[in-house]
């Protein structure tokens, strides 16, 4: 099949043209660049991505302004019909913003930016992003964010985690998230946000290939469903 692919643009975003390089040298298939002021989003997707930056300046909260804005009724409406959605970073935020994902995220621990390649552990290895890891395999991916502290009500979180819905966990200090939460899935498993940076980790010359994997997951997933 021809794998068809979104990435959404904001203004602000500042990651896009390197998740859209990302999904292209690795999925393939056709990368549709879309500005968040489009109503409607391309026929035919298979993947959609919500890229990192700073959304409108990160006013009111992060994310929560372009969780508004109209090209994100379509992302919700796609993702309801089970379209993968990955959003990394500023789209973590976003997808929180928006109802797609449990919790929320706040100012790091210590009030500083974080810049950094950091460890991460793969907890859940059988979704549709993470299948190419190992559970419990040691990850390296870079994280580059002011507001990437997870949060959620211990209710939510004892939930989230017996559905197996934390795709990664930190495996050091990196920002106060609530049980070292890195990543989550929505409870159909084709929606993941992640702090993290994977598509700043696919070639050597990035200092590693640890994202990879994630997007190689991705097709072979859809691919073979």
């Amino acid at each position: 099949m021809a794998f068809t692919s979104a990435v959404i643009t904001f203004p602000g975003s500042n990651c896009d043209r390197d998740m859209a390089v990302a999904v292209e040298q690795v999925c393939g298939g056709t990368v549709h660049r879309v500005w968040h002021g489009d109503a409607d989003l391309p026929e035919g997707l298979d993947f959609i991505a919500l890229p990192g930056g700073f959304s409108y300046g990160d006013y009111l909260r992060s994310g929560a302004m372009a969780a508004r804005s109209p090209v994100m009724q379509a992302v919700v409406r796609a993702a309801e019909r089970g379209v993968a959605v990955l959003g990394v970073c500023n789209g973590f935020q976003v997808l929180t913003e928006a109802g797609l994902l449990p919790g929320a995220l706040m100012r790091n621990a210590g009030i500083r930016f974080v810049c950094r390649d950091v460890k991460l552990t793969v907890e859940n290895a059988q979704s549709l992003f993470t299948a190419g890891y190992s559970a419990g395999q040691q990850i390296t991916i870079p994280v580059a964010h002011h507001d990437g502290n997870y949060f959620a009500d211990d209710q939510t979180l004892d939930r989230i985690e017996g559905e197996g819905r934390v795709a990664f966990r930190y495996a050091e200090q990196v920002n106060g998230s609530a049980r070292q939460i890195a990543g989550v899935l929505n409870d159909r498993g084709n929606v993941l946000g992640m702090m993290p940076h994977p598509e700043r980790m696919i070639e050597t010359a990035q200092g590693g290939t640890d994202g990879r994997a994630l997007f190689e997951s991705v097709v072979r997933g859809l691919v073979n469903a």
